[in-house]
């Protein structure tokens, strides 16, 4: 080949003795670089075996960047990439003049071997660009750190450098692409399978609500699930019901059932959800454990239910305003080291977009946090549960049960999500809407009115709704649930005059 272009792959270290003298060169290999160009030039077939992961910003050259360029640019078109199509491209480039010009192009072209190893050469080369973009963050990392400047903490640093991690992890992955029917079908018959053993009721992670598990079929694998109320109605409460049933089946059933809990509590501390939690399972209300006004009896509800509590793969971070490249990168760490099974983000209004994004209106900056959890749910093959707010136009309404169009900035969680929920308590309206006797109205009529109530009143008592107002797998429709409004635990609601499981 051409005396103006090496051969030599350049490694970190490559001195004549396995010396740098001190002085590293980044890493490339120009001779993987031509391997891979002539084949493509010789065979077009080469391209398409790289074209999904390979770009021509990973090749150290910028000559064979922009051959590499330009032959899949007339691949693209449907034409031939050789040194004959290619020549009037670069008879004007300078870069390509200084190495031979068209004739390099023919060199490269007669260097051709086979199309065999072209996909491992252009691995090759993405491996080589990827070291030599980490080399260049960790000078970045080191300059930033040393440049201390009090409107840049050590904190964001270490997130900007996450995420440019993070980034440069998704460049070039080779893992998605087609997969056969056949493939789809056996992981279809696996879910059937699972659903089958549990009886036929669930194919993903049960909520441990059984009317609930009936409609959803249980929270799937790679769904983003919105769980959305007005404040008060037990978003929050719910989240956690299902969090901790899904935590307690996991050990439960040795890890066949179930699943890993994460929870990002961006509303709540820490303390105050395992407080929450510990009053659901203890029975003892939560503003008495805070206060300390423990009887002898409920101090050893409390304590036993720690103790049970304390061995639930649950974890917690309350972390505020976190944003979705923390999420993704956390929820990729615990998915790693713990195997996470569920997703649990209360709630998406108090999100930060990804850090260095710009949108320009909360709409838009709803959607990239709405786009960005369905990704991780997506990417980590886990159920991501996202409590949402609703808008005011819920109090304006006689019926104040929740529509999709109450979804703030609704657009784009709507169209994000694969199922939303509302959970609904009219006992909580009524109570604040106990009536009055009006100037002019009889006491009759009064008396009338109040009965009403208070018979709606009394029907409503201990019940909530899980209304589902959108779902991709399967009906919509409401489910009623039991609610112990003392200590904020959903549960199963009471059949043939029984006491509510989990409640009673």
């Amino acid at each position: 080949m051409d005396g103006n272009r090496t051969n030599v792959a350049h490694l970190p270290g490559a001195g004549p003795d396995g010396d740098d003298g001190g002085q590293r060169s980044p890493p490339v290999n120009y001779e993987a670089e031509q391997a891979l160009l002539a084949a493509i030039l010789a065979n077009n077939q080469a391209y398409e075996r790289v074209a999904d992961f390979l770009r021509a910003e990973h090749f150290a050259d910028p000559v064979h960047a922009r051959i590499f360029e330009a032959c899949g640019k007339l691949i693209n078109r449907g034409q031939m990439a050789n040194a004959v199509t290619l020549k009037n491209a670069f008879e004007s480039d300078g870069a390509l003049q200084d190495v031979g010009g068209a004739r390099y192009l023919a060199e490269l072209q007669a260097a051709y071997v086979t199309i065999i190893n072209a996909e491992h050469y252009g691995k090759a080369i993405h491996d080589l660009y990827l070291r030599r973009e980490l080399i260049s963050l960790g000078e970045e990392v080191v300059n930033d750190a040393f440049d201390y400047d009090l409107d840049d903490p050590a904190t964001k640093q270490i997130e900007a450098a996450e995420q440019k991690l993070f980034k440069l992890s998704e460049t070039g992955e080779t893992e998605g692409g087609f997969q056969s029917f056949r493939q789809a079908l056996v992981s279809a018959i696996d879910m059937a399978e699972a659903a089958h053993r549990r009886e036929g009721q669930i194919a993903g992670v049960p909520t441990g609500l059984h009317d609930l598990d009936e409609m959803l079929g249980g929270l799937h694998n790679s769904d983003l699930i919105v769980l959305a109320g007005r404040p008060g109605m037990g978003k929050t409460a719910l989240a956690t019901n299902i969090g901790f049933n899904a935590a307690r089946r996991y050990v439960e059933n040795n890890g066949e059932d179930g699943a890993v809990v994460g929870f990002f509590s961006l509303e709540m501390s820490s303390e105050q959800l395992a407080t929450r939690i510990l009053s659901e399972q203890s029975r003892v209300p939560s503003e008495d454990i805070r206060r300390g006004k423990l009887s002898a009896d409920s101090f050893e509800a409390v304590v036993q239910a720690s103790h049970e509590l304390s061995t639930l793969p649950y974890y917690i971070d309350d972390t505020p305003a976190v944003s979705v490249g923390q999420v993704r990168t956390r929820a990729r760490r615990l998915k790693r080291q713990q195997n996470l099974g569920v997703i649990i983000v209360d709630y998406i209004q108090l999100m930060q977009p990804t850090a260095g994004s710009r949108p320009e209106s909360r709409v838009q900056e709803i959607s990239e946090i709405t786009r960005g959890l369905k990704v991780i749910a997506k990417e980590l093959n886990v159920p991501v549960v996202a409590l949402s707010q609703l808008s005011r136009a819920v109090e304006q309404r006689e019926d104040k049960r929740p529509q999709l169009a109450d979804l703030r900035e609704s657009g784009t969680i709507e169209q994000d999500a694969d199922m939303v929920m509302f959970v609904y308590r009219e006992q909580y309206y009524l109570e604040r809407g106990e009536p009055t006797q009006r100037a002019d109205e009889s006491e009759d009529k009064y008396q009338e009115r109040y009965q009403k109530w208070q018979d709606r009143l009394e029907n409503a008592y201990g019940k909530a709704e899980a209304i589902i107002a959108k779902q991709r797998h399967g009906p919509t429709g409401k489910v009623e649930l039991a609610f112990e409004g003392a200590t904020t635990k959903f549960g199963n609601l009471a059949r043939d005059d029984q006491l509510p499981d989990d409640i009673g």
